[in-house]
């Protein structure tokens, strides 16, 4: 199963999108959406599940979103700080013992195990900070394992 995953399009999904998740089979949204017409966009590539980012208010969707593909447990959540993420977040951690965490917030790309999870973020598919090109990211989930690439928009 092939998992598309998106950050920060604050209201803008680049052209470069519909060809970088062509066959993916579900789309996870981490944040900061802005309308709604984003999600509907990207729903015309395949199934999506977003959640609130903290410019996110006119929209109604989930804080936090917990979806399992092919074995393999995603929690998303816009922002988790590491090294430490919030009480809040630990709590659901601790809750759903996710193998993979997709946030976002920091348009900045993370793809590092802590304490056996994969924190992914895919960086801003529309405003990245750093000095990084906009990015998205494309998660191959097998029984076997993960397979995660940042794939930077052009």
């Amino acid at each position: 199963m092939n998992i598309g995953i998106i950050s920060d399009t604050h209201g803008h999904v680049p052209n470069a999108i519909h060809d970088v998740f062509a066959g993916v089979d579900h789309i996870l949204h981490a944040g900061d959406v802005g309308p709604m017409d984003v999600i509907t966009e990207l729903e015309t590539i395949a199934p999506v599940s977003a959640v609130l980012g903290n410019t996110d208010y006119v929209i109604q969707l989930p804080q936090t979103h917990v979806q399992t593909f092919v074995g393999r447990k995603f929690l998303v959540h816009h922002i988790v700080n590491l090294p430490t993420p919030s009480q809040m977040v630990r709590e659901f951690i601790a809750d759903e013992q996710p193998d993979v965490i997709v946030f976002g917030h920091t348009h900045v790309t993370c793809n590092e195990h802590h304490n056996g999870v994969l924190y992914l973020n895919p960086g801003s598919a529309t405003n990245p900070r750093g000095g990084n090109a906009p990015s998205v990211a494309t998660v191959q989930c097998t029984r076997s394992g993960l397979n995660v690439q940042v794939v930077a928009l052009t």
